[in-house]
């Protein structure tokens, strides 16, 4: 993998079922449940469209990416040079706060074994989920004060 960094925004703790869901599914999660607000729907809506013509959904080219048994604990990381994909996640996140949902932002070389690769992302699985679950306990905190404070009051 190089000098390539990679980022990903996930939930701070696991669901109950072990996995910890990316902010795309975080914020599709308050939606399914009612949660949103009329412009927090807007905001979903509007840029959910935005990514899905920006960037390649990897099951479109895999079905099998996310498979479970394939590759199970498969994830998703933004390549950091992809810019213009990581600065609207700001607005993701802000929804995340509003709502009390605890998010991490991750960083790193080699978050995992490849399973896909496009111009602006991987998906890997992880080494070990307990790796993955240390790398989270060390990020969390700060990224979720930054977050806040970058917020406002």
């Amino acid at each position: 993998m190089g000098d390539l960094r990679y980022v990903r925004f996930q939930a701070a703790e696991p669901s109950p079922s072990g996995i910890r869901p990316g902010v795309f599914g975080l914020v599709n999660g308050l939606w399914r449940s009612g949660r949103l607000t009329e412009e927090q729907e807007s905001f979903r809506r509007t840029n959910g469209d935005w990514y899905n013509a920006a960037y390649t959904d990897p099951s479109t080219v895999d079905p099998a990416v996310y498979d479970r048994e394939i590759n199970p604990g498969a994830a998703a990381w933004f390549k950091t040079t992809s810019t213009h994909l990581i600065d609207r996640v700001t607005g993701y996140l802000a929804i995340l706060d509003a709502h009390g949902v605890q998010w991490c932002r991750l960083e790193s070389d080699d978050p995992g074994r490849v399973v896909y690769e496009d111009a602006d992302q991987v998906v890997v699985v992880p080494h070990s989920a307990a790796a993955l679950d240390r790398q989270a306990a060390r990020h969390h905190r700060a990224d979720v004060r930054d977050a806040r404070a970058a917020s406002g009051p």
